[in-house]
């Protein structure tokens, strides 16, 4: 009997035994979490600093200026017309003057449609001429956020008269200058200051006053 008391003193203290020191081990430590990565630059400052830059605003000036040629014509066209209205109306007849008026209407309303459709016309321009360029920035940013391991870039221009996406970020984080290096395009000086994009249809011919009756 006494041997068998001894035998159940000894297995319990085995099994308390075991049951600490698993309790002492530590826990299975969780898989480390990728760290992330996060990157910034300004795109609209790379691309006013690209070579074709200078010839994309050459080519949307070329065009702006022709339109603006045809909408001074045609304004001229409305105004001569106007003037020799109103100083003939009184001998005119009603057919007439009715005719006459309604020419006018019909200039200024083609004036007006012009004025739309210059800016249509300029932005597309604008953006065809862009879009590659824009596309081709993208595509070294993608390379340099792979070789650098960048897990995240965002843009720092959030467009003309907006609050910047990122408000603070540590220099040693901006990516722009690895961009550069990587399309091969010269650096900019260190004081050239990001210039906002010329937006082609912010310019805007102002319409010819309505005929006076």
């Amino acid at each position: 009997m006494k041997n068998k008391l001894i035998a159940l003193a000894v297995t319990l203290l085995l099994g308390g035994s075991q049951v600490w020191a698993q309790a002492q081990q530590p826990a299975t430590t969780a898989a480390p979490t990728a760290s992330v990565k996060i990157g910034y630059t300004n795109m609209e400052y790379i691309l006013q600093n690209m070579p074709e830059s200078k010839d994309i605003q050459n080519q949307i000036t070329i065009q702006r200026t022709q339109l603006e040629k045809n909408y001074q014509e045609m304004s001229k066209e409305f105004q001569d017309k106007l003037a020799a209205y109103e100083k003939g109306q009184a001998q005119m007849s009603d057919l007439i003057k009715a005719d006459k008026e309604k020419e006018l209407q019909g200039l200024q309303q083609r004036i007006q449609e012009f004025q739309a459709n210059s800016s249509t016309q300029l932005q597309t321009k604008y953006n065809q001429l862009v879009n590659p360029v824009m596309q081709k920035i993208q595509k070294n940013i993608d390379a340099v956020a792979k070789e650098s391991g960048f897990t995240f870039i965002f843009n720092l221009d959030a467009g003309s008269g907006t609050i910047p996406v990122l408000l603070y970020a540590p220099e040693e984080n901006d990516v722009t200058e690895l961009v550069f290096k990587k399309m091969g395009v010269a650096l900019p000086s260190k004081q050239a200051a990001a210039q906002p994009a010329a937006n082609p249809t912010t310019a805007k011919p102002t319409t010819p006053a309505p005929k006076k009756n």
